[in-house]
């Protein structure tokens, strides 16, 4: 891939496959347009933290939030591709491709942004390769599990709300619904493996097991079905929960018109190109931005160099040298769940620390959700900490 040099190559461009294989930039000319008149009017700005923070505001104000949100998912086109490819990479039995995997990332665009702070994160591309990466990895699991189990491995597994979320998106109507949930608890009830079977790996059920399940069912409802019926059914069921959790990721950069078009994505609502407000980038808000950084650097730091000289050994080797837990515990002669318990320990470590000093120095309340926003901010300082510091 070669990467984006112009500020409206940044902001305006987006990823094309071909197959799974990187083929182009495609330009969207409605956000080429766009980024040309703001910077027609302000030929200075040149810096791509100045135009991700101004389109970030834009977000969120309702009348420009789709205008800004196209123009910053262009932007973490890059950091999506790159996390896609690394994430992918390491999970070697799965059917997702690299361009399935930046699909599913992609689409959380909305989360990150709505979860980002400028005040804590050091950019919104080392943000947003974090929740990229843990949407790929969630997705690629879950496809996992269910490629291991049978259909009625499936079924046992799942719960009676994801079972009815499935039918639903299926395209079942209330009442098919309701029988296909009440076929599943006779079939639940009914059907005990011995304690001896493997969960994942069960095998179809008994035609004696059928005859109670249908007995079951039809005791309480009518229609009545017979164990044929109730069987095909519940085929249908285990279908709809493996296309509910395993959806076709669909390509979000179709192009528009014949294949030799240069134009794609040209179908944004007709937004009104915004004025630029200076106040939102005002010198002494990004003055205040930076203090507050600069201090939580100090903060982390200082917690990092108080570690034990092999933790710290671990944490650069991890983070700087992206070398695995199994590799780390094999070059330091140590157990691999060691060093899992280690990396574990110094980010709860770190996150008291941050949470006690936030308390006392910002009067910060916290909240399950502030702690969960920290742990991300420490996940992604770790990584920037170690590449920009140790290379």
């Amino acid at each position: 891939m070669q990467p984006r040099q112009s500020i409206m190559e940044i902001f305006s461009t987006f990823v094309q496959f071909d197959g799974d294989r990187f083929h182009r930039w495609a330009i969207e000319s409605r956000l080429r347009r766009s980024i040309q008149t703001c910077l027609q009017q302000t030929p200075k700005e040149t810096s791509e933290y100045f135009w991700t923070l101004y389109w970030f505001k834009f977000w969120q104000l309702p009348e420009t939030q789709s205008l800004a949100k196209q123009h910053l998912t262009a932007y973490l086109q890059e950091s999506c591709y790159w996390i896609s490819q690394k994430t992918a990479a390491s999970f070697t039995s799965t059917q997702y491709k690299l361009s399935d995997c930046f699909q599913v990332a992609i689409a959380q665009v909305d989360r990150v942004l709505t979860a980002f702070n400028p005040s804590h994160s050091s950019t919104l591309k080392n943000y947003a390769s974090i929740i990229f990466g843990s949407a790929i990895r969630e997705t690629l699991r879950q496809r996992q599990e269910v490629d291991i189990c049978t259909d009625w491995g499936l079924l046992r597994k799942t719960s009676q709300k994801r079972l009815g979320e499935s039918l639903q998106n299926a395209g079942l109507s209330p009442t098919e619904v309701r029988a296909y949930i009440q076929a599943w608890n006779c079939f639940k009830t009914l059907y005990v493996p011995t304690k001896a079977a493997n969960s994942r790996q069960l095998a179809r059920p008994d035609d004696t097991t059928w005859e109670a399940i249908a007995q079951a069912y039809n005791a309480q409802n009518t229609p009545s079905a017979n164990p044929q019926t109730l069987e095909k059914w519940l085929l249908n069921a285990a279908k709809a929960v493996r296309k509910y959790l395993y959806p076709t990721p669909d390509s979000l950069n179709i192009t528009k018109g014949d294949d030799n078009s240069s134009e794609v994505l040209d179908n944004l609502p007709g937004t009104e190109q915004p004025s630029l407000i200076q106040e939102i980038i005002a010198q002494e808000e990004e003055q205040a931005r930076n203090s507050q950084k600069l201090a939580i650097n100090q903060v982390l730091v200082s917690a990092i160099s108080q570690l034990e000289s092999q933790v710290q050994q671990i944490l650069i080797l991890y983070y700087n040298q992206k070398l695995n837990q199994d590799a780390i515990a094999q070059q330091l002669d140590i157990k691999q769940y060691t060093v899992s318990r280690r990396l574990t320990k110094v980010k709860e470590t770190l996150l008291r620390t941050l949470a006690s000093w936030s308390q006392d120095t910002l009067h910060i309340s916290l909240t399950p959700d502030i702690l969960k926003d920290m742990s991300t901010l420490i996940e992604d300082w770790l990584q920037n900490h170690y590449n920009v510091s140790h290379s």
